[in-house]
């Protein structure tokens, strides 16, 4: 996944653990996807999502969409399938950073959950459905956030801390790397 996991041992399906902590990306440019956190509008972050739902569709129409670029890495397929989950769960940070300031996150283990969800034997429409659906919920969620709640915060069990602001960054960022990663 990235030069940091150099040394992590791979998981059952043979990929490589991402361990390294991208909260920075709240603060500077990604110089692997060019993401720029400091330019994202956070009331228009629902707007965002729904622009990138039809390259993430367009991905998983593709006839390699199973095919891992290199081993350890995941198949076009896998990483829609995390975008999927990445919606579902960012959807109910959103709602917990709304309902309570300074709610504290659920663990959510992305490489447990492509194993335990299956997402290299996922069937692509299936998946192209499900992303949209939480994309779009994800996306509602986010166009319901006024200004004045842009500075509630949610926390990590690590103890990193977001607020609405960089939860919004954080997230679309997420978004934007995996297109990059699957070369959309």
């Amino acid at each position: 996944m990235t030069d940091d996991t150099a040394g992590q041992e791979p998981q059952d399906d043979g990929i490589v653990p991402d361990t390294k902590d991208w909260t920075w990306v709240v603060e500077r440019r990604c110089d692997e996807c060019g993401f720029d956190p400091l330019v994202v509008d956070p009331l228009a972050v629902g707007d965002a999502v729904r622009s990138a739902v039809p390259a993430w569709q367009a991905v998983l129409a593709r006839p390699d969409v199973r095919r891992r670029p290199a081993p350890g890495v995941w198949s076009p397929l896998e990483y829609a399938a995390h975008v999927r989950d990445v919606f579902r769960v960012f959807d109910g940070r959103l709602a917990l950073i709304l309902e309570t300031d300074g709610a504290g996150f659920p663990d959510w283990d992305q490489d447990a959950a492509a194993l335990a969800g299956g997402y290299a034997q996922a069937d692509p429409g299936t998946v192209a459905t499900e992303l949209a659906a939480a994309g779009d919920a994800v996306a509602d969620r986010f166009d319901a956030v006024r200004a004045d709640q842009l500075e509630r915060v949610g926390r990590r069990s690590n103890g990193s801390t977001f607020t609405v602001r960089t939860f919004g960054r954080y997230f679309l960022h997420d978004v934007a790397h995996h297109l990059h990663d699957v070369r959309a």
